[in-house]
């Protein structure tokens, strides 16, 4: 999907990313309606949280629905002060995501409850994206060195965290997970 972007800064990351798209011969669908940017979208077995934040709309929730009949499609209202859902959520397996309890109502995070086991990030770590981190798989997960509670909760659960400085990315807003582009492969 490529989407609108609701911050001037942003503006023409579209062009781009189409472009690439274009010449890779990568299918796509473009919405035009809303907003909506990546770092709002998580994907788990069928459901899509969507992030509502000043850059993630209902709008383009609803056309993102329209879009994936066949999936769920959850919105996550987030509080104010935070730019991303995966600034204050995210999944680092299929049964559980990290989070910050400052940037969800509780009525958010018992909904998440529901499917994961939900690991709290420390407010001290969510100012550098704590919950942002880059899960791999086999339990490897990349983070911040200066995550020690979190990082120190996810290998008590058996996780190998290998601690990468790159903190001048959090200048910009971003982490880890900002930094990535998923992409499912079919053959």
């Amino acid at each position: 999907f490529i989407s609108n972007m609701a911050a001037s800064v942003r503006q023409g990351e579209e062009t781009v990313f189409q472009n690439l798209l274009d010449n890779k011969k990568i299918p796509y669908t473009r919405l035009k309606k809303a907003n909506i940017e990546g770092g709002d979208i998580l994907i788990a077995d069928g459901t899509v949280y969507a992030g509502l934040s000043k850059r993630t709309d209902k709008a383009a929730v609803r056309e993102l629905q329209e879009a994936l009949p066949e999936m769920t499609v959850v919105p996550i209202p987030l509080k104010e002060d935070f730019l991303h859902l995966d600034c204050v959520f995210n999944m680092i397996s299929e049964t559980e995501a990290l989070y910050c309890k400052n940037g969800l109502r509780q009525k958010e995070i018992d909904l998440l409850a529901e499917r994961f086991e939900m690991i709290e990030v420390p407010e001290e770590e969510q100012f550098t994206l704590g919950p942002n981190i880059l899960s791999i798989g086999n339990q490897t997960i990349i983070s911040l060195p200066q995550h020690r509670h979190t990082n120190r909760e996810l290998r008590k659960r058996g996780y190998t965290v290998i601690e990468t400085e790159f903190s001048e990315i959090i200048k910009s807003g971003g982490s880890f997970r900002c930094c990535t582009l998923p992409l499912v492969r079919t053959s």
